[in-house]
């Protein structure tokens, strides 16, 4: 990792943008795309909605929402200037350019007004949110009542007959093949998140005390956590 560059930043990210889909695809087994159908269909949106999805990355998520809300507007921001070029190319060729908006920012600044979004989602970015407590009380305040804050986010299975087969995969295969990838050392630094992110109910408190109301479902045998909170 570059020297001076803090670890999850959007530097950090631009360093191995072109690499970032392949890596989703290994962490995950291929289900990664499964995982953000789910986030989407938590927002229980339709219509003419307007939805924010914060650190886009390279837009797998805002893309998927557009898909499946025709009539949705969706605005994607993300730190990392790599990584929205290269999602900017991907809604070009998905043919949604004039639904699906990319932007620089961050999630503890976000740009927008006051209850200005239907939803939000966030899928795989908050454990890189150096102060997530500001980055969730963010994505409260732009999202109107009653609309869902959608949290998608890797972590440790906590327990379960194949706990341990999948901590191995994330503490050993993941760095192991991203290294061979890319030859970076980004890649220990994105298995240490994930085995660092907090257990679900600790972060469930933590959603609870930014005010949102929040339910915690595991998926794939806890490989992932879907986390959906609630504007009051």
């Amino acid at each position: 990792m570059t020297e001076g560059v803090r670890p999850g930043s959007g530097q950090m990210f631009d360093a191995i943008a072109d690499r970032y889909d392949l890596l989703n695809r290994i962490i995950s087994l291929g289900v990664d795309q499964s995982w953000r159908r789910r986030a989407v269909a938590s927002l229980a949106l339709e219509g003419t909605a307007r939805v924010l999805d914060v650190a886009t990355g390279t837009g797998d998520l805002a893309i998927a929402i557009a898909k499946s809300l025709p009539e949705a507007e969706v605005v994607g921001v993300d730190p990392s200037t790599n990584m929205l070029a290269i999602g900017r190319e991907k809604v070009e060729r998905s043919g949604l350019a004039a639904r699906v908006r990319l932007e620089t920012a961050s999630a503890e600044s976000l740009p927008f007004a006051d209850a200005s979004f239907d939803g939000v989602t966030i899928a795989f970015g908050i454990r890189n949110v150096e102060d997530r407590p500001r980055g969730l009380a963010e994505m409260r305040r732009v999202t109107r009542p009653g609309g869902h804050v959608v949290v998608l986010e890797l972590g440790e299975p906590e327990n379960g007959a194949l706990a341990g087969l999948a901590r191995f995969h994330i503490r050993s295969v993941v760095p192991f093949i991203g290294g061979l990838i890319s030859g970076k050392r980004e890649y220990r630094y994105l298995q240490r998140s994930i085995a660092a992110f907090p257990p679900r109910e600790e972060f469930r408190r933590l959603m609870s005390d930014q005010g949102l109301e929040s339910s915690a479902t595991p998926l794939t045998f806890g490989v992932a956590t879907l986390f959906v909170g609630t504007v009051p």
